[in-house]
């Protein structure tokens, strides 16, 4: 079997039953594919279900593809079973090298030929992970933020070993399914956006330490000034267009020595249990006695109305077509 033309995917098999995995087959459900949901006990399958009925009712919100249906996920402990005709395989198990580069043995033999492997992994560099396949050549990071039913984007980054038209083909698939594909010029730790996430957290870290503010008002600071600014034009942009008409170039002349100021930390702070502590205790007090699924329909409840907002603000801009968020 060779590999499939993007467009006449039918079967992917989703591989994992954490928030991640399960996202991922809610995902291909609600964009109308079969989808063979590989767990690794069936204890975990009504733990798989609920993630995929809490995303149900976000996707149904942004609107379901023809054909889309939870019946359509197809639960198994069988790994064979779940990858044997599958023309797609988004694997999502525990960020364990070990336990991946095995997992990567078995799927080398067990995957059709020619069918793209992607990994979800958050920090692992496929160069390692393909190590002990027998296939490498089609073997990829297809790296999700988290919850991969809700936010689009997907980055993608072979391996030393991987085919250069695997990583084309996997950006071409995942723009159909519905991503917003971003292809690394090299593998690098963190990829991109979790890289400038870290910043964020490094600096939210270093305030609490230093007793300069809680976690309370750093969510604060953020929800009310950049983030909502962010989820249209980005950080790039964002410093471009709010220094007027001179645009990067004034900012960089106007403000770039400032990145030398003390303040401008680039290494994380010690976590002692003091850090620890406050961080725990202050995320605590935000949350009060609400529950984890409470907040997490919460949070999804509120991404739906940011990509519905962005996407008519998209819709509604002369330069429509231009606009890559």
């Amino acid at each position: 079997m060779g590999r499939p033309s993007p467009v006449t995917v039918k079967r992917v098999a989703s591989l994992g039953a954490g928030p991640i995995g399960a996202g991922w087959a809610a995902h291909f459900a609600a964009r109308g594919y079969d989808v063979a949901a590989y767990i690794h006990s069936a204890d975990e399958e009504a733990a798989f279900r609920k993630i995929v009925d809490t995303g149900w009712v976000s996707l149904e919100a942004l609107g379901l593809a023809d054909g889309a249906s939870r019946d359509r996920i197809r639960v198994t402990t069988d790994l064979a079973s779940a990858v044997g005709d599958a023309e797609f395989v988004q694997e999502s198990a525990p960020e364990r090298l070990e336990l991946k580069q095995a997992l990567y043995n078995d799927l080398g033999r067990m995957v059709p030929e020619g069918v793209v492997i992607s990994s979800s992994t958050s920090g692992l560099p496929m160069s390692n992970i393909q190590s002990d396949c027998s296939t490498p050549e089609r073997t990829l990071v297809g790296h999700p933020f988290n919850p991969p039913y809700l936010l689009p984007l997907v980055e993608i980054v072979g391996g030393d070993k991987t085919d250069p038209e695997a990583v084309v083909w996997a950006r071409e698939f995942y723009e159909i399914a519905g991503k917003a594909p971003l292809v690394l010029k090299k593998e690098i730790p963190g990829f991109v956006a979790t890289r400038l996430q870290e910043a964020l957290w490094r600096e939210a870290l270093h305030m609490v330490a230093n007793g300069e503010a809680t976690p309370e008002d750093i969510d604060t600071a953020l929800i009310n000034g950049p983030a909502p600014r962010m989820a249209f034009q980005g950080q790039c942009m964002a410093f471009h267009v709010a220094c007027g008409a001179g645009g990067m170039a004034t900012n960089l002349d106007q403000f770039g020595p400032a990145l030398k100021l003390p303040w401008a930390r680039l290494e994380a702070p010690e976590l002692t249990q003091e850090l620890r502590d406050r961080m725990v205790d202050g995320c605590n007090q935000i949350a009060g006695d609400r529950h984890f699924e409470e907040m997490a329909a919460e949070r999804d409840r509120a991404i739906v109305g940011v990509l519905k907002a962005v996407k008519a603000a998209q819709e509604s801009s002369p330069h429509a077509s231009e606009n890559n968020v």
